[in-house]
């Protein structure tokens, strides 16, 4: 069984982490899988969106710990997978010139919760359940938990989930802002890939432009933001996505967006 699932319609890429009686817990071997999915789709020009979601009851419970146990027997203690899996798992999510949705179907919990938290759209089933487990296990975050968390909670909030792991609900979740939707779990699949598509028949450079503008302006000054914004601005006006849909509103019509 393959430990991740790829495939691509209506220009979307979906990422289905396929480990279910593990609750998709990563081992090295998901994890490399994972990368390379999420790889393809970033450097796949037909690809204008991505959908990250889990098989089963689960979206991703993390790292597998059975695998974890074995390499701290053994001496190795995380061995690296920070920052040879991990990170570049988050970098690719964050960094592509594509949107990202996570469809969370049921519990993201640990470097789970930070792979959604990544992602720049999350809706979530009503069965979804948020755990920063880290603590738990007497862990510090990672996957860009300590980042991205605090960005859509705040620092405050971000601390005493981080610092007490209590799980969240959909429902506490949809209030916090950790996810923007909530819908019935039959219902997920539906509504995600349909999220996913209206994102995939966009202007895909203008996305491009606004993930890459907010990642800026996280730590960077005003100043230094609005120079970038001008940047941007500039390269959009040169695509045709901005001619053709200039026109269209001119003409009162439904523009079209070709992503370049």
């Amino acid at each position: 069984m393959n430990d991740v699932l790829y495939s691509v319609d209506n220009a979307v890429a979906t990422v289905v982490v396929n480990r279910p009686e593990a609750m998709n817990s990563l081992t090295v071997r998901a994890k490399t899988a994972l990368l390379e999915a999420l790889t393809a789709a970033a450097r796949t020009p037909s690809v204008r969106a991505v959908l990250l979601t889990g098989s089963g009851r689960a979206f991703c419970a993390g790292q597998d710990l059975a695998e974890h146990a074995v390499n701290l027997e053994a001496g190795r203690g995380l061995n690296e997978t920070v920052r040879a899996h991990y990170n570049p798992i988050i970098r690719m999510i964050t960094e592509m010139d594509k949107p990202v949705v996570a469809a969370v179907n049921g519990v993201a919990a640990g470097a789970g919760a930070s792979l959604a938290f990544a992602c720049d759209l999350r809706i979530a089933s009503e069965r979804a359940r948020f755990a920063m487990a880290f603590s738990g296990i007497a862990l510090a975050p990672d996957s860009g938990a300590s980042w991205t968390l605090q960005r859509l909670v705040g620092a405050a909030r971000a601390a005493e989930l981080l610092l007490l792991g209590e799980p969240l609900g959909a429902d506490r979740a949809l209030e916090l802002g950790i996810v923007s939707r909530v819908v019935p779990a039959d219902e997920l699949d539906t509504e995600a890939r349909a999220l996913a598509v209206r994102l995939a028949q966009g202007p895909t450079s203008a996305y491009a432009a606004t993930k890459r503008a907010l990642r800026f302006a996280a730590t960077g000054s005003l100043a230094e933001a609005l120079e970038l914004e001008a940047d941007l601005q500039d390269a959009c006006v040169e695509t045709n996505d901005h001619l053709n849909a200039t026109r269209a509103f001119l003409a009162k019509e439904r523009p079209v967006f070709e992503g370049h």
